[in-house]
């Protein structure tokens, strides 16, 4: 099992869930902050009008092989929206503990 953090540009968030319904993974679940600050490679986003840009954070829990669905539906998300700032991070997770 593993976790997954996306952490995204709010104008690339239904397009993200367009390409997971497309690729059959509507059902996955997920835990969504829909406003998110902060900074990263694609500069600030902090919904002020200095920065006015926001970000989403999805969480999901999902095994390996969903996971790696997952990742190539960000990879393709991230060739569609090259300049939006789309990030995804992969933990392992302990079960068990």
């Amino acid at each position: 099992m593993v976790r997954l953090e996306l952490i995204a540009n709010r104008s690339v968030d239904e397009d993200f869930f367009d390409l997971l319904a497309e690729r059959g993974l509507a059902d996955v679940a997920y835990t969504k902050i829909p406003v998110v600050f902060g900074s990263g490679h694609a500069g600030p986003r902090q919904g002020d009008h200095v920065w006015p840009e926001e970000n989403f954070l999805l969480m999901m829990y999902c095994e390996e092989e969903i996971a790696d669905r997952i990742t190539d539906v960000v990879r393709e998300l991230k060739k569609v929206f090259p300049d939006e700032g789309i990030a995804l991070f992969r933990v392992p997770v302990i079960e068990g503990c």
